[in-house]
């Protein structure tokens, strides 16, 4: 099955039982407790039954040597393990009484007949796809891979490895949404850099909307003389939100383009950053039938933080070895060293400061990056 990082889109029902009879989960000698009132009891051993055979009726006064996944011949009732017990060709000596159920897994122990084993929505991880190859389940039904075409505007921005003129960039958000979006599964239709034109933003625009499921763009949704995305989407399409109360990221712009969902994000690499993993990352999973919540923790803060902005601000920070959080001391949005050195963000309210010892809120990278 090549299944793995794919979202599940109905739900698997076991047909059998897991595993489908009672086995021994040791290597040793399956009897009849009734057949061993003391120890030390001496039984013939009248079968050999190993993984993937079928022994037969366990005749009483004997023994049946048993290895580790066999079924439990009927008649049996326990298993002991053989290191307990001293054994020749023909006989085996038990040191130790059994009890009913020892050492057996009985049938659908794991999984029962009938049983939902995986629901729909989840992305599909190994041990998913191992599950349901556990019950002989040959395919799976999954959602189509989301089609996210991107651009990027700015006169300013270069590739690495290309020149860096005076006044120019490396466009680092082209490496970060690409793997943003690939690690969730997505298939990437990258348009590459688009100069700041209203007429080639137009044309990118609806290039990405004949063939994708959803178009994100990066940079040109602020005020400025030369941010053409918005007027863009305006003129191809609808644009449904602009600007959100929060930092970094307020130019946030979400909107249609010929009835596909279009998503900018500022040009900021922290804002840039920070409205996909909060914003943009819900949408893609959405689309793709992903409902997941957003699961923070409740950690102190070892740092004092004055500076309150009349924003929502979503600050980074990191685990330290006292489990505290430690606050990276340059919130502006275009560091974006600051994203590589946190291993998450502090969701801190408008118009409040926090002081040493107070509790915060912290959403770890761990919640936001797949």
């Amino acid at each position: 099955m090549q299944c793995a990082g794919r979202v599940l889109a109905t739900e698997v029902v076991s047909s059998v039982d897991v595993p489908p009879l009672d086995n021994s989960q040791m290597d040793g000698y399956a009897v009849r407790t009734l057949d061993v009132p003391g120890v030390p009891t001496t039984l013939r051993i009248s079968q050999r039954i190993a993984a993937g055979q079928l022994g037969v009726v366990l005749e009483p006064g004997t023994a049946a040597r048993i290895f580790t996944g066999a079924p439990i011949p009927a008649g049996a009732d326990a298993v002991i393990m053989q290191e307990k017990c001293d054994a020749t060709t023909e006989h085996v000596t038990l040191n130790v009484r059994p009890s009913r159920g020892d050492a057996i897994r009985s049938a659908g122990i794991d999984i029962a007949r009938g049983q939902n084993v995986l629901q729909p929505g989840i992305r599909l991880k190994p041990q998913h796809c191992a599950l349901a190859a556990s019950i002989g389940a040959a395919r799976l039904t999954v959602y189509r891979k989301l089609r996210v075409a991107i651009f990027f505007t700015g006169d300013e921005l270069v590739m690495p490895g290309e020149p860096l003129a005076p006044g120019r960039i490396y466009n680092s958000n082209r490496f970060l949404l690409r793997g943003l979006l690939e690690s969730l599964g997505c298939e990437v239709h990258d348009l590459g850099i688009i100069p700041d034109d209203l007429r080639k933003t137009r044309d990118a625009l609806v290039s990405a909307s004949s063939h994708a499921d959803l178009i994100i763009s990066s940079g040109g949704v602020s005020v400025g003389e030369e941010d053409h995305v918005k007027p863009a989407v305006q003129a191809e399409g609808t644009l449904d939100l602009w600007q959100i109360a929060m930092k970094p990221g307020k130019p946030l712009a979400f909107g249609h383009v010929r009835n596909v969902p279009f998503i900018g994000l500022p040009g900021n690499p922290v804002s840039s950053f920070v409205t996909f993993v909060l914003f943009a990352r819900p949408f893609v999973l959405a689309q793709q039938g992903r409902i997941e919540p957003l699961r923070s923790l409740a950690l102190r803060a070892d740092f004092d933080w004055s500076e309150s902005s009349r924003r929502r601000e979503f600050m980074r920070a990191r685990v330290n070895a006292n489990s505290g959080l430690d606050v990276f001391p340059n919130q502006n949005s275009s560091v974006l060293n600051s994203v590589a050195w946190a291993d998450g963000l502090i969701d801190n309210p408008s118009e409040h400061m926090i002081r040493r010892g107070d509790i915060v809120r912290f959403l770890p990278f761990s919640e936001l990056l797949s």
